[in-house]
């Protein structure tokens, strides 16, 4: 049974081909109540849930702004359910002005049983649009319905936080094999990233990057995949050859090697820090300068120590996105491609063993 009002259509037990053609119908009863709307025909996501926690992911996808996806299948699994239900609605962006466009954006919510995931792509295909990048996230952890929609993803969406380090980076290699991964746990290093890059790119401070000889990054407990990746990007950029860490004294050590030249290695814990991705990190050279970020009130509390010279303290403002706009900050870079993170990728596994 399918029902339509006020620009919403909902059904129970129904099939892909009904969703696909509310949808059309949707579409063309917002253009005919007023010219000039056009459906936005950039990406598809489709996001697999729990049902149980639909109002929150359903809320963090309504943050996003301006990188809202064209159209956004939520697939919400729900134990003992036996059927497929679905609604389906298409918001518009403003109102169009006479002469001008404005853009709708489709919305399908499905309700369906663990027994689809093995053959959700033969319920999604028809559903989604064809042609445009299609990014895949499960954040509740189906992986079988990852696994079940690789032949229609471009984009697999994931974040490596609170996972076993070698589990999740396992999993991640397999996935980038077969579609561009989006890692939420490597986008909260981009602030981390982009200061220590620009820190040593003037040309009396670059060569001190074949000096360094210790780099200690520290991280909320739950965010070690983060914390290597950020490791991993370093000794990728700089041609080091990391070995795996070992724990010690609750903190992970290990040493990389640029050429014969060791460098040590630290992935330090904490529990006070209040969100998720890093808390500090410090570079030090063989010749005595030093670098430290640390997060604080408006940015990143900058301590600078050259030899013979007065120590530098200031703040880099702006230097954090903030958990917020992570995940919209994922949706943007579906349509991007990081040429670092795939090499980031291998050192971070050699530095757990893999």
């Amino acid at each position: 049974m399918s029902l339509a009002v006020d620009g919403v259509w909902s059904a129970r037990g129904t099939s892909p081909s009904e969703i696909e053609a509310a949808l059309r119908c949707l579409l063309r009863e917002r253009r005919a109540g007023q010219e000039g709307w056009a459906p936005a025909r950039v990406l598809n996501l489709v996001v697999v849930i729990d049902r149980a926690y639909r109002g929150e992911i359903v809320g963090r996808l309504e943050g996003v702004g301006r990188y809202h996806p064209s159209r956004m299948v939520v697939c919400a699994v729900e134990a003992g359910h036996d059927r497929l239900d679905a609604w389906a609605t298409i918001e518009g962006e403003g109102s169009p002005r006479p002469g001008e466009l404005a853009t709708v954006r489709e919305h399908v919510e499905l309700v369906l049983a663990p027994r689809h995931l093995p053959n959700l792509a033969s319920i999604v295909d028809p559903i989604i649009v064809p042609d445009l990048t299609t990014v895949v996230w499960s954040p509740h952890g189906y992986d079988m319905a990852v696994d079940a929609l690789l032949g229609l993803a471009d984009v697999v969406l994931l974040d490596s936080l609170d996972e076993d380090p070698l589990a999740a980076l396992t999993r991640v290699n397999h996935l980038a094999e077969e579609a561009y991964v989006v890692d939420l746990a490597w986008l909260r290093s981009t602030p981390w990233r982009e200061r220590i890059a620009a820190a040593f790119d003037p040309p009396t401070t670059r060569a001190a990057l074949r000096e360094i000889s210790t780099v200690e990054v520290r991280h909320r407990y739950d965010s070690n995949v983060a914390a290597l990746l950020f490791e991993g990007w370093l000794a990728s950029r700089l041609g080091w050859r990391p070995a795996a860490l070992e724990p010690n004294a609750g903190s992970l050590h290990g040493v990389a090697h640029d050429g014969d030249r060791p460098v040590k290695l630290c992935l330090r814990p904490l529990h006070d820090l209040s969100v998720p991705g890093l808390a500090g990190v410090t570079i030090e050279t063989a010749s005595g300068f030093s670098l430290s970020f640390d997060r604080g009130p408006g940015g990143l509390r900058t301590v600078r120590v050259r030899p013979g010279q007065p120590e530098q303290r200031f703040t880099v403002l702006g230097a954090s996105r903030g958990e917020g706009g992570i995940l919209g900050e994922g949706v943007r870079q579906a349509l991007l491609r990081d040429a670092t993170y795939r090499p980031a990728l291998v050192a971070a596994r050699a530095l757990v063993g893999a």
